[in-house]
């Protein structure tokens, strides 16, 4: 049975109940993250938790809870569901007002709702172990603020539909000028001549926070060049290696886009140099 948090109390998740009237339900109103754990050991919280609270000042919802609050709901969620190999899932939203109304309403205090669930065993620096995505493209027509983390996400559930629809694990998205932008539900890096390559923040992606981790850790203790700038669709579709990262996913190499190999079609060396250094360090931040 699935432990959940919701406003102060920890119980069963079928237990948990919000107001038909809260502002997630009705407008996705609200803020989430997911911050993986394995063995009761939690990957990249304090990034996560940095974001969580810009995204919450972002949209002006009032939460003013420090790192060590979240961490003791994150711990204890570990501890009451098992502490193996868990996701934990963090959602603020507005809270319920008495009426339905576009306008941020005062006085309505925010609903904090949280719950672990299982998720696969870490990924490992192994080519014969790790799985590989298959992806398609498609114009991003999402809104213009994806650098926040809003449960809103219904545009990015109609693109990963797209991929999901053509036998594809994901879907990559690319501006109106052809330019890369991120996955429905990662973001996106290309290997070319060595060199790993992955596009700028900006209000088009989410500032990934294994992109974050991936991009330190291969600045701090590897010789590969690092670069963040803009990549076109004609660029990803040459490269000799593409993954996708993300929470869950960690970096995942892409080995077909739109039905045609990357590269040789084979998981990539570089690829191998990557995960196996960010299996080093996951659980420094």
């Amino acid at each position: 049975m699935s432990i959940a948090y919701l406003n102060g109390e920890y119980l069963p998740l079928e237990d948990a109940r919000i107001s038909p009237l809260d502002r997630g339900f009705l407008f996705g109103d609200g803020i989430y993250e997911v911050v993986p754990s394995y063995g009761g050991k939690l990957v990249g919280f304090g990034p996560h938790i940095d974001r969580m609270r810009e995204g919450l000042a972002l949209v002006e919802i009032d939460l003013p809870w420090d790192h060590d609050q979240w961490r003791q709901v994150c711990e204890q969620l570990m501890i009451k569901n098992g502490n193996g190999n868990l996701g934990i899932y963090l959602h603020v939203s507005r809270g319920a007002d008495t009426k339905r109304f576009h306008a941020y309403p005062e006085g309505v205090a925010p609903t904090v709702f949280a719950f672990a669930f299982d998720i696969a065993p870490a990924p490992v620096a192994d080519k014969s172990k790790a799985k590989a995505y298959k992806v398609s493209t498609t114009e991003d027509l999402r809104w213009r603020r994806c650098h926040i983390k809003s449960t809103a996400l219904l545009g990015n559930v109609m693109h990963y539909q797209q991929g999901h629809a053509a036998g594809n694990n994901e879907t990559i998205l690319y501006n109106s000028q052809g330019e890369v932008t991120e996955a429905s539900a990662c973001n996106v890096f290309m290997v070319k001549n060595g060199e790993v390559i992955t596009p700028p923040l900006d209000h088009q992606l989410l500032p990934g926070i294994t992109r974050l981790i991936l991009l330190d850790v291969l600045q701090k203790y590897t010789q590969i060049p690092v670069h963040e700038r803009t990549i076109t669709l004609e660029e990803l579709n040459s490269a000799d290696e593409v993954w996708i990262t993300s929470s869950s996913k960690e970096i995942a190499p892409v080995t077909s886009i739109d039905g045609k190999p990357v590269g040789n079609g084979d998981i990539g060396d570089v690829w191998l140099a990557a995960q196996t250094v960010f299996e080093k360090h996951r659980f420094d931040y």
